[in-house]
């Protein structure tokens, strides 16, 4: 397994936050986690990246306990992708990739030609090498959110977690991430995002999680797990499942705008 969460808890202060979480995430696998605003979702990926390590139960991430692990370790094994991210410098796009690569190199050293290497691979690999010496902070949101995920795999972890990556994207944008992302996890990598767009569960993921007031609500294929009850009772709205060339996707559709 990629990922083995086992009673999982975690308090802010007395505030508890997550409450007693039980999944397991094979190799291989693209999860879409879906929930409200406020339930959990980035806490939960905090306390398996070992940002949060003050939790109860056990977190194995490619069968190694998160909280016996040093930070290179943990860089090791899973890599992160942040909801958004504003660059303070100027770096060409070829830095920003090159600064994941650094978990093999000892306090005070610089990459060598392997490691430049390696991030033109990555970003050969996601299609987005001929922005290698172009200014991150003067290429689209879509392109840096391309640049952030061939710096994931710069970083050599076989996990990786993603925060809302489309969030601030438009349409093709969005359309080019989910798609690179999905053929990552076909090649063998292990990723879990949040969205809030069922549809993209639909379209895209192995498994959905659905998470609800710090509990795993739901956790399975989404045909099984998206249902009209589902999405009902967690963003408390009435929509109706419909099914597009031969249940190979599946869309929800507010009813009450319909009715309207």
């Amino acid at each position: 397994m990629s990922i083995e969460v086992t009673n999982l808890n975690f308090s802010y202060g007395k505030r508890q936050v997550l409450h007693d979480i039980t999944i397991s995430i094979p190799d291989g696998t693209l999860v879409n986690v879906l929930g409200p605003n406020g339930v959990g979702k980035s806490t939960l990926f905090r306390c398996i990246l070992g940002l949060s390590s003050h939790y109860g139960g056990s977190i194995l991430v490619n069968g190694k306990d998160m909280k016996s692990l040093s930070i290179k370790q943990r860089a090791r094994e899973i890599s992160y992708i942040p909801q958004s991210h504003a660059s303070v410098y100027d770096y060409e796009v070829l830095d920003v990739v090159l600064m994941s690569t650094g978990t093999d190199l000892g306090m005070m050293r610089t990459p060598g030609k392997r490691h430049v290497e390696r991030a033109y691979e990555a970003l050969d690999r996601i299609g987005v090498i001929h922005l290698a010496h172009r200014t991150y902070t003067q290429i689209s949101g879509g392109e840096q959110q391309l640049v952030l995920i061939a710096r994931a795999l710069a970083q050599n972890a076989r996990t990786i977690i993603m925060d809302e990556p489309t969030s601030s994207l438009d349409y093709g944008n969005t359309l080019r991430v989910l798609c690179c992302v999905r053929q990552l996890a076909k090649e063998g990598l292990s990723i879990v995002q949040s969205t809030h767009q069922p549809d993209q569960a639909f379209l895209y993921s192995d498994k959905t999680l659905v998470i609800n007031e710090g509990r795993a609500f739901a956790y399975g294929s989404p045909k099984d797990v998206i249902t009209k009850e589902l999405v009902s009772a967690i963003y408390g709205v009435d929509v109706e499942v419909n099914s597009l060339y031969g249940d190979k996707v599946r869309v929800c559709v507010p009813v009450n705008e319909i009715e309207n």
